[in-house]
């Protein structure tokens, strides 16, 4: 009676994590830190709510689909501006896919981009392993074979893509990246990602890059799968690429996020969408192009977030295989047990961390690996709260670990 697929999805990780600590609490009389969920807890933008006040009026319409001509406009000059794209390059109206946040659409998305055959057999699905979940749904939703590929010290904790055998690129219909990535923080780099979009190219196979940590970095800005599509001839083909304003803007609760690239992929997307898409309220596509134009909010986040990751420096390096990220907000710490190491500080700091291994699965299969869990061995710390508290965490996990 139930999609049978289905049974290859597991428990949340949170709901992991929430079965894993039940019957242990915090040390008597400490406060708890809670830094699992990558949910941004800097201050958005001011202006936002007085934007949404001068337009409630549209709350009482249903909005287009395609999104405002000035929403898609700003979302497209964002682009031009932060990756320096050619003018032109970008068209509004053909290129753009507004999005209730990127996770809709990254889990929807597969339903455009995975046919029911490739190669004359079931599609694969690759994906970076640690991975977000909603990958892997996406692919089992869409009856392919999600194929986790190990990201790992020795991979520069990005998926080796193009080393994979030809036979298993040949019946891949998709590939997710996500850079910065998460939960490691690793930046694809211009050639690595020229390589990516050159493979997929040659395999007929759909590029999604998520960038929705593309704002957030501690020194240079990562660069995007557009900008690498402009170097190349300004061809977008087989690329399409993630943003939101979750992270940038510190507006998780917005909603608001968009798909951009491949003109025909964002057509069929749409077409899809105009059946099962949620839209986003006039008020809230407005309120989102205000805040796609301004960037001294970011500007101020950025260093926020700058201002933690010097203090982890401080407090972890040499220890725990402390890397400070490239970009993101996530510490990936190697406490040789991610799952001891959790209970652990729980029960005797108060600091509740998530385990790597419910990240993550056993590496073997199509795209090898050893058949262990490569995050089994590490805790992911999501360093969103404010600095005293941040410092404090980190202070009591240096004591207890």
């Amino acid at each position: 009676m139930l999609n049978p697929h289905l049974e290859h999805l597991k428990d949340y990780p949170f709901q992991r994590l929430r079965e894993l600590l039940a019957d242990t609490a915090p040390p008597p009389g400490m406060q708890p830190i809670n830094l699992t969920l990558g949910e941004p807890q800097h201050p958005f933008p001011p202006f936002v709510s007085d934007v949404l006040n001068q337009h409630q009026e549209g709350y009482g319409k249903y909005p287009p689909l395609a999104g405002t001509d000035a929403y898609r406009n700003a979302i497209a000059e964002w682009l031009n501006r932060r990756y320096a794209l050619p003018g032109g390059m970008i068209d509004p109206g053909r290129h753009i896919v507004p999005l209730n946040g990127t996770r809709e659409g990254l889990y929807m998305i597969a339903q455009v981009a995975v046919p029911r055959v490739k190669d004359g057999r079931r599609p694969a699905v690759l994906i970076p392993n640690p991975f977000y979940h909603c990958y892997v749904g996406a692919a089992v939703a869409a009856g392919a074979e999600p194929v986790l590929v190990p990201t790992t010290a020795e991979t520069g904790f990005l998926p080796d893509y193009t080393g994979l055998d030809e036979d298993l690129l040949r019946r891949t219909a998709l590939i997710y990246l996500c850079s910065p990535a998460n939960p490691q923080g690793a930046i694809a780099d211009k050639a690595y990602l020229r390589r990516l979009i050159e493979l997929c190219r040659n395999f007929d196979i759909v590029l999604l890059l998520d960038e929705c940590y593309a704002e957030i970095y501690y020194d240079a800005p990562p660069p995007g799968g557009l900008e690498v599509c402009a170097e190349l001839g300004g061809d977008m083909s087989n690329v399409l690429v993630f943003h939101s304003l979750s992270k940038r803007s510190n507006l998780p609760g917005l909603r608001s996020g968009f798909a951009a690239g491949d003109p025909d992929i964002a057509a069929t997307f749409l077409r899809l969408r105009s059946y099962g898409g949620a839209t986003q309220p006039l008020p809230v596509q407005a309120a989102s192009a205000a805040v796609w134009r301004d960037e001294a909010h970011v500007e101020t986040n950025r260093a926020l977030y700058r201002a933690k990751f010097d203090v982890a420096i401080q407090k972890l390096s040499n220890r725990f295989g402390f890397r400070n990220p490239e970009g993101g907000f996530f510490l990936w710490l190697d406490v040789g047990d991610g799952v001891e190491a959790t209970k652990t500080l729980w029960s005797e700091a108060g600091v509740r961390a998530l385990p790597g291994e419910y990240l993550g699965r056993p590496s073997n299969g199509p795209a090898g690996g050893d058949g262990g869990n490569p995050g089994s061995p590490y805790i992911r710390l999501a360093l969103v709260a404010e600095l005293a508290q941040t410092s404090e965490a980190l202070d009591r996990l240096s004591q207890v670990l």
